[in-house]
């Protein structure tokens, strides 16, 4: 390989205003890996909150906010950090009212991944970078992409298809009829849209009122009738058959710390019985209760080859005032600080000894915790599977560029980056489909200043595979979505590689 690569042809830049053709990439081998083995890539989105009703009816959006500002709590926070009033974020002025008030808060931004984001998805699928937006290109921006909207290809599915989706996983409580799911697949809907398990109300025992009302609930849809412990679990895993019968292959759990305590099944009926009557449990009561029902879903999850997935840290609702006004997810969620490591290891060790430890992918929220648990991962690598335990991407207040790079420094250090199944959008919102883009862009960018550097060989076509892996051929190898698995025309060729030299 030459020593050094020559400057890239004007062609390759563009007069866009901000996000340009390059935007983060600072060589020409950060360029050549985006441009010719990230872009190509389709995108694997295994975990978001994409509403499953917007892809089964096909919505359309009648203009920007309901699309993008509707329920992304990412920007509420910006607004009210920038003084907006909450009427122009939740409450009832108009979307064009709303609109301005976000407009507003953009300029900002900066420094904030929220004016990057921005524009990558006002740029994708919109085609709009030649302005920032700002108070004075707000009408300018807001005509044109509703222009786009009315648009037959900017329904849900058509910019699924433009940003070259081809699985999406939302999130999903047992107690869900997936109705929107059956219907999505029996349209005949090229992209997989697929449920996942996300048992969190079944933990949630700190609340008898809260939990019966659920149990209750999933009686009525398990037609069990659930009169102890046993039944509560013979329920939830005839939900679990369900849920497989209709595609899932992942489940999910958030949860501030891993539950991981010792306790007998006499001890468990016992606490069942207890709740059910109405009264509250102590705390350690709880905590046996949940560290069982974390351990019987992950068995559940071995048993029919699923991967689990634990985002950990997370300090919900903190906000009485927000909470009470709103409900959950209006954006007043913050980090833990608390410890995890040891009960995690307790709990993957049980998992592991009884050789029931399925697939996992671990999240954490605070970057104090990379290399903990890049560490521990390493522990329960079995050689099943390459890269069967999985250091999940920079997650929530993490996935921007700093978050982004400092988790696929510890992976790379601790671990094997080649194996790490990539990114994923984390989102209720159509338009972050962008965040696969930033993310592979922040990657490409990462190894290109290594190649420069001399830090890793300048070999553009081993160092391109790694790249096509992570963002999209190790993540269709390690879920069961049946995906093919040809390698993309415009990657790995060696004709072309030579021409760059």
């Amino acid at each position: 390989m030459a020593a050094k690569r020559s400057t890239r042809s004007a062609s390759r830049s563009s007069p866009d205003v901000f996000i340009t053709r390059d935007f983060l990439l600072r060589t020409t081998w950060a360029q050549a890996l985006y441009h010719d083995y990230a872009e190509p890539q389709p995108i694997i989105d295994y975990h978001c909150h994409l509403p499953p009703e917007q892809v089964a009816e096909d919505t359309r959006f009648a203009n920007l906010t309901k699309l993008w500002l509707a329920g992304d709590h990412y920007k509420w926070r910006g607004m009210r950090w920038n003084g907006v009033a909450e009427r122009f974020i939740t409450g009832d002025a108009n979307d064009w009212e709303k609109f301005q008030a976000w407009a507003a808060t953009v300029p900002m931004c900066l420094r904030n991944p929220l004016y990057h984001w921005t524009h990558l998805e006002l740029k994708r699928p919109f085609g709009i970078s030649d302005r920032l937006l700002n108070p004075a290109t707000a009408k300018s921006i807001w005509d044109d992409a509703n222009a786009k909207l009315a648009q037959p290809e900017f329904s849900a599915r058509g910019i699924m298809r433009q940003m070259n989706v081809k699985v999406v996983c939302t999130t999903d409580d047992p107690i869900d009829s997936l109705e929107h799911h059956i219907a999505t697949r029996n349209s005949g809907f090229e992209i997989q849209m697929r449920p996942t398990w996300r048992p969190d109300r079944a933990l949630m025992v700190d609340s008898p009122a809260r939990f019966n009302a659920w149990v209750d609930r999933l009686a009525a849809v398990s037609n069990t009738t659930i009169r102890d412990f046993d039944s509560y679990l013979t329920a939830l895993r005839q939900r679990h058959d369900f849920f497989h019968a209709n595609g899932c292959r992942l489940s999910d759990h958030g949860i501030e710390t891993i539950p991981a305590v010792t306790y007998t099944e006499r001890q468990l009926r016992s606490s069942f019985v207890k709740i059910r009557g109405g009264a509250e449990l102590d705390v350690d009561e709880q905590e046996r209760f949940r560290s069982a029902m974390l351990y019987e879903g992950a068995v559940m999850d071995h048993a029919k080859g699923w991967v689990q997935q634990f985002h950990i840290g997370p300090i919900r609702n903190n906000s009485t005032r927000m909470f009470r006004a709103f409900g959950p997810d209006a954006g007043a969620d913050s980090m833990s600080d608390a410890s995890f490591i040891r009960p995690l290891a307790k709990f993957l060790d049980r998992l592991d000894s009884d050789n029931r430890l399925a697939k996992t992918i671990l999240y954490n929220l605070n970057p104090k915790d990379n290399y903990a648990l890049g560490t521990m991962i390493g522990n329960f690598q079995d050689g099943s599977i390459a890269g069967k335990i999985q250091f999940g991407s920079g997650w929530w207040f993490l996935d921007q560029k700093d978050g982004m790079e400092q988790q696929l420094n510890a992976l790379s250090n601790l671990g094997l980056l080649s194996h790490f199944v990539g990114m994923l959008t984390d989102s209720r919102s159509l338009l972050s489909y962008t965040r696969h883009e930033y993310f592979r862009r922040v990657m490409c960018n990462l190894l290109g200043d290594e190649m420069e550097a001399g830090l890793l060989p300048r070999d553009e076509k081993m160092v391109g595979e790694l790249v096509a892996n992570v963002c999209y051929h190790n993540a269709a190898r390690y879920f069961d979505f049946g995906l093919n698995l040809t390698k993309s025309k415009s990657s790995f060729s060696p004709e072309k590689n030579s021409q760059r030299l």
